[in-house]
């Protein structure tokens, strides 16, 4: 229920009859609302396992089955560096490690407070699980992005060498103006590349966990206030 709701039902429930709802009613209503918002974050869990197994999927297709089958033009085989593959493959393992510490640390205290915990001490541990969790997605976001770039730099700078070699030309031999239009070319297709993939994860994000975290602050903030009425 959404603090409009919440208010509305309160000012017509308490207006029936000359009923009012004490502080016990209340931290019930907002109990019932935070085991709703939990329940939905575990379920967002599990498709973030099933989002993190594509994931891997992807990338062991990547290393096993397209990078070792990559020709040029000319039917020859692209070798791709090794430091390359090496970066795509720590960044995913960041971004794994990343999901599994949270994923670990979000059940412990989920666990934890299911009887032991208050409301209030269950909402402000969760709240800064995700917090944390929010901060290393971004980073492992910013890690995605830098990996791409780089994969991207490489295979603009190894067509643009391959297409100098046909003509018997080296890089610096090529034409000024066509390789700055192809240089300006990539650099608009990286940019649309990046910022698609960002704007692609944070709107993820902001599905499966974000708008949650701001419901349990403003359920959190809700509590407070009551508490000190």
């Amino acid at each position: 229920m959404k603090i409009e709701d919440l208010q509305k039902a309160w000012v017509k429930y308490s207006s029936k009859d000359n009923i009012h709802l004490d502080e016990k009613s209340l931290e019930e209503m907002l109990g019932k609302r935070t085991k709703s918002l939990i329940e939905r974050i575990d379920r967002n869990v599990k498709i973030g396992f099933v989002v993190l197994l594509g994931l891997i999927l992807y990338n062991l297709v990547d290393y096993f089955v397209v990078y070792p089958n990559l020709t040029d033009a000319t039917g020859l085989q692209i070798e791709v560096p090794v430091w390359i593959m090496a970066i795509d493959l720590l960044s995913m393992l960041f971004i794994i490690l990343t999901f599994i510490y949270f994923a670990v640390s979000y059940y412990r205290v989920k666990n934890q407070c299911s009887d032991s915990c208050s409301l209030k001490d269950t909402l402000i541990r969760i709240i800064g699980i995700l917090k944390l969790y929010k901060s290393l997605f971004f980073f492992a976001l910013v890690i995605i992005l830098v990996s791409t770039s780089i994969s991207f730099v490489f295979g603009l700078y190894y067509g643009i060498s391959v297409k100098a070699n046909e003509y018997g030309l080296t890089i610096a031999e090529t034409g000024g103006g066509q390789l700055a239009f192809t240089i300006m070319f990539g650099l608009v297709v990286l940019i649309l590349l990046t910022g698609g993939i960002f704007l692609l994860f944070r709107w993820g994000f902001r599905k499966l966990y974000g708008n949650y975290l701001l419901k349990l602050k403003h359920t959190l903030k809700e509590l407070t206030e009551i508490e000190v009425a």
